[in-house]
């Protein structure tokens, strides 16, 4: 007997994901703009005030950071200035 399957393989979402608008700040709940991926595990999200605010600690405690609050200085497509 012989059957068509397809070779499957998993994969895992990447660490450096880009930030979405439904990712919101953990102290707030404003747009995050900037991702800890925790020494022990887990992470947390921050708007660009908040990563400010905490930066220099977060720095210290994390394994990664994601940082997208260059794209607050970006112009919307569409507006005028």
């Amino acid at each position: 007997m012989n059957r068509n399957e397809a070779d499957v393989t998993t994969a895992t979402a990447p660490s450096q994901a880009v930030l979405t608008a439904g990712d919101r700040c953990d102290r707030c709940g404003a747009q995050a703009y900037l991702r800890v991926e925790l020494q022990t595990g887990g992470e947390l999200l921050f708007c660009a005030h908040h990563a400010r605010e905490h930066g220099e600690k977060l720095r210290e405690i994390a394994a990664n950071v994601h940082d997208e609050t260059h794209k607050l200085g970006t112009p919307v497509a569409g507006s005028e200035a």
